[in-house]
């Protein structure tokens, strides 16, 4: 992991038997299958988002598993790949909150560099094999960071979208933090719950109410 100021927080996860295990695990595939995201790119999320900065934290499931698109942040892809299905369905709801042009590109890099932490429950996945690296340990790990983003004493904006996100809530103190939950972007649920939910607004609602700066929501081209 990149030398970050998470290194200090996370630090002892590293001397931990699970993340010795995982470490193998992720190795052991990357021997025998293609692996997403990158070796390099695995914790993009903590090196772009510093855990000073953090002020929102949107949590996904598990990279996007075919050939170029998972670098690091949750439902983000790189510039150039088509977007997916629900960061298009982000996009819709993002326009019919906040007005904001439907970007031409799924890059959410300018989210991450304003305290947007874009972080995945499961930070690898086998290549055409959604859920592959599940179970394995990063969980554990991954848990700390929200464990890590609660304890922080200023307010912190959690969007939880999807069953899987939305069990995470017991980790979050609703007393200090905002939690906005809703159903997935997913084609498959995204009728049943996640349009019209205003996340983004709602969001910078609940920043500027503690006295926090707003997110700039627009992606430009």
């Amino acid at each position: 992991m990149a030398t970050t100021d998470w290194n200090p927080i996370l630090r002892d996860e590293f001397d931990e038997a699970y993340w010795k295990d995982l470490q193998e695990f992720v190795h052991d595939e990357r021997t025998k299958h293609a692996v997403f995201p990158p070796h390099d790119e695995v914790f993009t999320a903590l090196r772009l988002t510093p855990y000073a900065d953090t002020k929102v934290l949107v949590l996904g499931q598990d990279p996007y598993h075919g050939p170029g698109q998972a670098h690091g942040l949750c439902f983000s892809v790189r510039r150039g790949v088509a977007v997916p299905p629900s960061l298009q369905n982000i996009y819709q709801e993002l326009h019919a909150d906040l007005g904001v042009a439907v970007p031409r590109h799924g890059n959410l890099e300018a989210w991450a560099r304003q305290g947007v932490l874009l972080l995945n429950a499961v930070l690898t996945v086998r290549a055409h094999a959604a859920a592959s690296h599940r179970g394995k340990g990063w969980e554990i790990f991954t848990d700390r960071v929200i464990a890590a983003v609660n304890a922080k004493p200023e307010r912190v904006v959690f969007i939880l979208w999807g069953g899987y996100a939305r069990k995470k809530k017991p980790l979050i103190d609703t007393a200090r933090h905002v939690i906005i939950e809703s159903a997935h972007p997913s084609p498959l649920s995204a009728h049943n719950g996640f349009f019209g939910t205003r996340p983004f607004s709602r969001a910078n609602a609940a920043l500027v109410e503690a006295g926090r700066s707003p997110v700039d929501w627009s992606l430009p081209d």
